[in-house]
């Protein structure tokens, strides 16, 4: 194992993680309360309105709790073939739903509806419920600073490269509204610790509700479509300070930023064919009018990794700096930035940016149907099985 970690990027660490669990998945506790006991129907379809209102995300091993409970509570005991081996997802929820043994649906009916009771108070006690200072929202998986003009959006989950999981999806386009409001003439996003961002947390892919994979694809595509309107109708200059490795959905969306400073360490790739998907982020149409489409398509199709010096050249990256001078020097630069004029630069990027906007949603939402398509389908499915081989070899 260690010696395939070693040779995986981030990203595919955690997809081989996730492999491995779904071999030796953990034992399932349901935790109910007291006031689940001798749960009704129509209790029972309560909490299935409340489950898809829950604001966080309570984790992969609650979710397959929570899905086994409705399989058993609706159809009964597991009663379906075990998903074969490179099928780990389905394999996954299939150990979940068969370690409830012979619970009768009324007792599973029981504990789904005190698992969701539970998560619902959690959110409503006070500890939970979202705090500001100054004005200012407070995250979970972002540090959100203004400070001399520039407001800073920093990417905060340094212990997972700071990959991108639904939480923070929600919480960057949050800070990006209250960005596009406020006082500061730019804005600014980077990464907490050596990674700028490592792609999309692989746990995503495992978040399947009770209705099913064509469900999460769907609610999926939306969230990105959601995700990159925002950066396609962001008002004011952004910027990206990219310091250190980039991957996957962070790369693609770096065409829709105003300027791209980047430590000469930082390294760019997009490993969409490698796992049977396809580009995001208006790249698709961005990356050819940047690159050529020849070079396009080794970025975007054949997994070419950039170097930031590659990155440059092609019009990705506005300028490299030496890693050891990195950060004095480009918060210096951005410092005189933020001197400037605030609506001379909001209508320099209206005139430079506002003709093709309409072509970038259009290109965001093909993309987006592309890749629901891709996510439902069996050649998605047999690239990651291929994957996974071919790293056991």
């Amino acid at each position: 194992i260690n010696k395939i970690v070693g040779r995986l990027s981030w990203w595919y660490d955690n997809a081989l993680l996730i492999f491995v669990q779904a071999l030796y998945p953990p034992r399932l506790q349901a935790h109910t309360t007291g006031a689940a006991m001798g749960a009704t129907q129509e209790q029972f379809e309560k909490a299935k309105e409340q489950l898809g209102l829950l604001k966080n995300d309570p984790g992969n091993e609650v979710k397959l709790q929570i899905y086994a409970l409705f399989k058993q509570a609706t159809q009964g005991p597991c009663n379906v073939p075990k998903p074969g081996m490179l099928d780990f997802v389905g394999k996954v929820k299939w150990e979940a739903w068969n370690s409830l043994g012979n619970l009768s649906k009324e007792g599973a009916r029981e504990k789904y509806v005190g698992l969701v009771s539970s998560l619902v108070s959690s959110e409503s006690s006070p500890q939970a419920e979202a705090v500001s200072v100054a004005g200012k929202q407070l995250y979970k998986t972002l540090q959100v600073t203004t400070e001399e003009n520039i407001t800073t959006i920093r990417l905060n989950r340094p212990e997972k490269k700071n990959a991108i999981s639904i939480v923070m999806y929600n919480e960057i386009m949050q800070a990006l509204e209250e960005a596009a409001k406020d006082e500061s003439t730019i804005t600014v996003i980077t990464g907490t610790g050596d990674y700028y961002c490592s792609g999309n947390d692989i746990n995503n892919f495992t978040m399947i509700p009770p209705e099913g994979i064509e469900k999460m694809a769907k609610d999926s595509a939306q969230l990105l479509k959601n995700f990159v309107l925002h950066f396609i109708d962001f008002p004011k200059p952004l910027i990206a300070v990219v310091n250190g490795p980039a991957v996957g959905v962070s790369v693609t969306l770096l065409g829709l930023f105003d300027a791209v400073y980047a430590t000469d360490r930082a390294t760019f790739h997009t490993p969409f064919s490698q796992l049977g998907q396809s580009p995001e982020g208006c790249s698709s149409y961005i990356f050819p009018k940047l690159m050529g489409s020849a070079k396009a398509t080794e970025v975007l199709s054949f997994n070419k990794k950039l170097t930031a010096r590659e990155a440059c050249d092609l019009g990705l990256v506005t300028e490299i700096f030496p890693d050891a001078s990195f950060q004095k020097e480009i918060w210096l630069r951005l410092r005189g930035c933020a001197k400037l004029p605030k609506m001379s630069l909001v209508y320099a990027k209206q005139l430079s940016r506002g003709p093709e906007k309409e072509k970038l949603y259009a290109v965001n939402i093909q993309e987006c149907e592309r890749l629901e398509e891709r996510w439902l389908s069996e050649d998605c499915r047999n690239a990651i099985a291929k994957f996974f081989t071919r790293s056991k070899i």
